[in-house]
C-alpha cells in the first residue's frame, strides 16, 4: 500500500509541475477550447466547471471567510493546474491503451478502501485530497483511477513512475495525440508531459485572476 501511496502523491504533485522548455502551440483554430488533445476538445466551460467544483468544495469544507481566502491563495493557479490534470489524464490514458493497460472499478475501490484506512476514514481522505491537491470529493475516484493507471503502466514498462522511462512513454503518447493548449493557459511541453506558463506579456495573467474568483 505504501507504494501506491507514493505513486498517488507523485502523480498528483506532477499536476502542478512545470518544465523550463516550451513547445509552440496555439489554439486559434479551436475557438472555445481550453485545449485539444488528439480529436478531443476540452472546452473552456468544462474547465471552468471543474474549477467551480473545487471552489465549492473548499467553501463547504472551510466556512470561515478568512480560512477560505487562505485556501484560495494556496490554490491560486487552480485553473491552469486543473487543465494540466485534464490533459495529462488523456495523455496517460492513450499511453495505457497503447500498452494494453486498463484499470477496473474494483481496483479503484480497493485502492480507495486502503487509503481510507490509512487516512482515518472516507471524510478524512476526501479532506486531505482537497486540501493538498485541490481534488474535490466527487473527483477522488477519478483521480485514484489516474494513479492506478500510471502505476500499472509503469509496471508494464518495467520501471517506476519516477523514472525517465515512464515519462518518455507519456511524451511519446503526447506526440502521437498532439496537445494544443489555448495560450491563455500556457503551453504544453511534450517532452516533459507538463503544462508550462507562456511568457507572453500581451496575454492577461489568469493566475492572479484565479485567486479573485469567488467560487
Amino acid at each position: 500500500m505504501h507504494r501506491r501511496r507514493r505513486t498517488a502523491l507523485l502523480l498528483t504533485a506532477a499536476i502542478a509541475a512545470a518544465g523550463p522548455l516550451l513547445t509552440a502551440c496555439g489554439n486559434d483554430a479551436h475557438p472555445g477550447a481550453a485545449a485539444v488533445v488528439g480529436d478531443e476538445r476540452i472546452t473552456v466551460s468544462q474547465l471552468e466547471n471543474r474549477v467551480k467544483e473545487v471552489r465549492a468544495a473548499q467553501r463547504e469544507a472551510v466556512p470561515d471567510e478568512a480560512q477560505y481566502e487562505q485556501a484560495i491563495a494556496r490554490t491560486g493557479s487552480l485553473t491552469r493546474d486543473t487543465l494540466h490534470s485534464m490533459v495529462l489524464d488523456r495523455v496517460l490514458d492513450h499511453a495505457a491503451r497503447e500498452a494494453g493497460v486498463s484499470v477496473t472499478p474494483r481496483e479503484v475501490q480497493r485502492m480507495r478502501a486502503d487509503m481510507e484506512d490509512q487516512a482515518g476514514g472516507a471524510e478524512a481522505l476526501e479532506r486531505a485530497w482537497l486540501q493538498q491537491y485541490g481534488i474535490p470529493p466527487q473527483r477522488l475516484e477519478e483521480n485514484l483511477r489516474l494513479q492506478l493507471k500510471a502505476q500499472k503502466l509503469a509496471e508494464k514498462l518495467g520501471t517506476d513512475t519516477s523514472r525517465p522511462e515512464f515519462w518518455k512513454a507519456l511524451s511519446e503518447a503526447g506526440k502521437e495525440l498532439g496537445v494544443d493548449i489555448n495560450p491563455r493557459y500556457g503551453t504544453w511541453d511534450v517532452n516533459k508531459s507538463s503544462r508550462v506558463d507562456a511568457r507572453t506579456p500581451w496575454l492577461r495573467d489568469v493566475t492572479s485572476a484565479d485567486t479573485q474568483q469567488p467560487t
